[in-house]
């Protein structure tokens, strides 16, 4: 964990660990309606939509699903093809 971080506390992704990630953030990228303010921090109009942690577990996606965040490993390319399957559901259940 990072200096500084409560026990339990998660970090956001740095940018050596989101370098392994590009083709991922690449398709995310590529989605109308969603733009990424910082690397690895999406949004979706002005609100908070998907950003990136790393802890000792591995890495891991938080997805705004609309009532609430939900927490996607993204350590495999089935990993993320889950989270991209994820992310398509809820922009299509918000109309895009």
């Amino acid at each position: 964990m990072g200096a500084g971080l409560a026990p339990g506390a998660v970090k956001h992704a740095t940018t050596g660990a989101l370098a392994g990630m590009t083709p991922l953030l690449e398709q995310i990228r590529s989605w109308a309606g969603i733009r990424e303010k910082t690397l690895g921090v999406f949004y979706r109009r002005s609100r908070p939509f998907l950003h990136f942690h790393e802890d000792p577990a591995g890495l891991f996606a938080d997805l705004n699903t609309g009532a609430q965040f939900e927490r996607f490993p993204v350590n495999t390319p089935d990993d993320w093809d889950l989270l991209l399957a994820a992310i398509d559901r809820t922009m299509r259940a918000v109309g895009q």
